[in-house]
Formats: C-alpha cells, structure tokens, sequence
C-alpha cells in the first residue's frame, strides 16, 4: 500500500489553531501529499504574525502537491473577512462552510484521495443563522448518504457511536432497530474497507447502567437491542453484547475487539479522550470519501501563540493516508 496519495486539508476556525497547525506541518517534508483548503491572504496572515517562514504555493487540480520542507500546496478560498487569532467572527462562517465544500467535492471528483479538517466552531456558526450540528451531519448531506457514523481511534482503541450530537434526553428515543442496524453494517463495513480488517469484533455497550440489568434499569437492551444484534449475527457480522459500559473498556474485552459500538457520545468518547487525547483521530464512516479529523476543538485561547499541540493533527492525516491507501488497494483487488 505505498505511493503518495493527496489529501486536501481545511483550516477550520480562522480565529482558532487550525491555520498554525497546517502551517507547522511546512516545518519537515511529508510523505504524503497536502493540499490546504484555505484563505492564502489568512495563512499569509497568520504565518507573518508567528514569524513563520513558509512558502504557500498556489495548487491546481492534477498537480503534485508540494512535499518538500518550508513549502505548502494551497488551494485559496475567498471570504475570510476577518483574520485576527482569537477573536470570533460570525460573517466568516460562510467561507468556513465554503472550505468544508470545496475539500468534499475535490474527493468526490477524484481530486483528492481523502480529507483532513481541523477544528470549526459550531456555536459561531449557528450565530450566523446557519444551521450546523458538526462536520459528520454537514458531509453527510453533501454526499447525499443516508447515515454516516462518527468512530474517533487511537493506535490502540476505536469507539463508534450509535448516536452523535444529540440531547441526552432524546437519545433512547433514537435507538431504534433501523439506526443500530445501519450503523453496525457501515461499521463493519469500513473496518473492512479502510483499516483491512477481514472479519472485524465489533462490542457493542448497552444503553442503561449495567445494560439494563435484566430490565431492572430499562428495557431498551431486551426490546431493542438484543435483538438487532442477534439478527446482525445473523448476517456473518461478529458481535458481543449488549455489555455493561462501566466494564466493557476493560482489557478482558478490549484484548479481542477491533472496535466498540457505543450508544451515545458521552458513553464512549470520554473514555477514548482519557486514553488517548492530543494523538487520537476522529473518522466518519459510511461517506463515499476518507474523512478524518483532529479530536480537538478550536482552542481560540493558544491561537498565535505557537503553544498548540499538533499531534492529534499528524495522527489525523497518518490515519487519513492509511485509509486511502488501503481502499486504494481494496479497490484494486476488486477489479476484473
């Protein structure tokens, strides 16, 4: 699975570490191409106030983006109306959105062989008067795909999630046989598709304290549940559960997993950050293209300062490059 292969990378947040931790990557060659979908006036900017040296090279579709040290392929997006670090700026929302199009559709034209965003600030976005729930939901719709899951992964632990950004309270409404079905399809699926895993052990975490205990605690695992997962079985899907949250992160069942199913954000993504924050990887599944991004947010506070940590962005593009690759390799198998 060698070769190089060109993934574009959004900015993100004009105010936040985005721009900085694309222009640090200038600062070694790279093995994999890179193409930063951005303001070029915003990197210029931001690079001249950090007393960064970088070279920003305009890119154009079929060229070989530049890998050399002190050098950055750019493809420029207009309409970055403010570029101070730190500070929010609702009217720069459209030309965030307009990044997140431009990358997307570069993949989907064949452009690109996957994308890379660093972090956007929903909050300021909905100030706008645009509706936005996060990267996963947005490219979702762009590609036109029913369901998407969001899975975030360290070297040693992967978490998938049932539901995303939801309410705590509407989430039991939202486990139902159609959503836990789609989901653990596209999640095996992808396991196969993009990390190799043949036959992938997928644990699936129940939705109440002690996975209902028996239905004592609830009885969405013996009415929901139990039973979707029995006919995923069914279908050569490997699964265990429903299992206990508070004990399923434990290496009596890690050791075995190739992932954990979780039924809500907060029941598995705490845990994943506690293991593995600053180098793991968020991944949505289930989209026609790789998508990968940093496990962090927008860190307005280190902005300009130079003291944001960009790890969790080198592991983003590994992990994004890995993904390419290996669909690359799949696809090739595949072909008559």
């Amino acid at each position: 699975m060698s070769g190089l292969v060109t993934l574009a990378l959004t900015a993100g947040e004009p105010a936040g570490i985005g721009p900085e931790l694309c222009l640090g990557l200038a600062a070694r060659p790279r093995e994999t191409g890179i193409v930063i979908v951005a303001s070029k006036a915003l990197l210029a900017t931001r690079a001249a106030s950090m007393g960064l040296d970088v070279k920003l090279c305009d890119w154009q579709p079929g060229q070989r983006p530049e890998t050399r040290e002190g050098c950055l392929s750019v493809l420029s997006v207009d309409g970055c109306v403010s570029m101070d670090a730190g500070r929010l700026e609702p009217a720069n929302s459209h030309y965030v959105l307009e990044t997140l199009k431009t990358a997307a559709r570069g993949c989907l034209d064949g452009e690109f062989d996957g994308m890379v965003t660093a972090p956007v600030h929903k909050g300021v976005i909905n100030e706008a008067r645009i509706p936005f729930s996060g990267h996963t939901e947005f490219l979702q719709e762009l590609c036109g795909v029913d369901r998407v899951v969001m899975m975030l992964a360290t070297d040693e632990l992967r978490v998938a999630l049932v539901t995303t950004h939801l309410p705590l309270k509407d989430v039991s409404a939202a486990i139902t046989p159609e959503r836990i079905t789609q989901v653990t399809r596209i999640l095996a699926a992808d396991l196969r598709t993009f990390f190799g895993i043949e036959r992938p052990h997928i644990l699936v975490a129940g939705l109440n304290p002690h996975a209902g205990e028996g239905g004592h605690l609830g009885r969405e695992e013996i009415e929901i549940i139990e039973p979707t997962l029995a006919r995923l079985r069914q279908e050569g899907i490997r699964l265990t559960g429903p299992l206990p949250a508070d004990t399923l992160f434990t290496p009596h069942w890690l050791n075995d997993a190739d992932a954990v199913l979780a039924m809500y954000h907060d029941q598995g993504l705490p845990v994943l950050k506690f293991q593995g924050f600053g180098r793991a990887v968020n991944i949505t599944l289930g989209l026609p293209i790789v998508r990968t991004s940093v496990d962090h947010g927008t860190a307005l506070d280190l902005a300009g300062t130079g003291r944001a940590d960009a790890g969790s962005l080198h592991t983003a593009i590994r992990v994004g490059a890995q993904m390419a690759r290996c669909r690359k390799a799949a696809n090739q198998e595949n072909r008559p």
